[in-house]
């Protein structure tokens, strides 16, 4: 299984291109699963194609809530794509619904995406997102997009999954750091405040994110 982070704020391999926002590719059990697009589609393509990620090779396309750096991306994407199913909350506007054309499936509560990949389904209020949790030998890996309803939240449910080995993505303003004891991976991204405390107190599962900086688990 792999993950590798095709759109952010920040570079990891030089040549590609950063800008604000987030989104990941997810290779697992023969599926091709892109989280988040990124607010500009032309930044994401251009990484795609350098990170040998070939758009038409996407069939699910997962987006945690809908604002534009994670959602932007999207319809430039479905213009060299018009198969892949698009997960998407309930809740977002019947405005962004009606301008894709590829198949939506709109997600409630936590449910399976694939083999070894779930959603927490929908969580907060003021702001509603899902994040994606993928079942790997070494446990549970978070992939979040701006963790607008609070890592705790985001933790409880995919708890509920198995056993928690490391969160990647955005994480807001949290600050609840004895919440990550134990977790073997953390690699905050994009619009994640603290991430310099993040790093300082957990320098053994820190991992430096950025756009072309690829996770894999055997």
């Amino acid at each position: 299984m792999k993950i590798t982070t095709a759109y952010d704020n920040n570079i990891h391999v030089k040549g590609l291109k950063s800008a604000w926002g987030f989104s990941c590719a997810i290779d697992v059990s023969g599926e091709d699963i892109l989280f988040d697009t990124g607010g500009n589609g032309s930044v994401l393509l251009y990484n795609m194609e350098r990170l040998d990620i070939d758009p038409e090779d996407i069939g699910k396309i997962v987006l945690s809530h809908e604002h534009w750096d994670h959602a932007g991306g999207l319809i430039d994407l479905l213009e060299t794509n018009n198969h892949a199913e698009i997960y998407l909350l309930a809740s977002f506007s019947e405005s962004f619904k009606r301008r894709i054309k590829n198949p939506v499936i709109e997600i409630y509560g936590p449910s399976k995406i694939c083999d070894q990949v779930y959603t927490t389904g929908e969580l907060g209020t003021s702001i509603k997102e899902q994040s994606l949790i993928t079942e790997t030998e070494k446990g549970l890996i978070v992939a979040t997009g701006c963790a607008h309803p609070g890592l705790r939240a985001i933790m409880d449910c995919a708890s509920g999954f198995g056993e928690i080995y490391g969160i990647i993505g955005g994480f807001h303003g949290f600050d609840e750091y004895p919440l990550l004891e134990g977790l073997k991976l953390l690699s905050p991204c994009h619009c994640t405040q603290h991430l310099r405390e993040i790093a300082s107190r957990f320098p053994n599962a820190y991992q430096k994110n950025g756009v072309g900086r690829v996770f894999t688990f055997e």
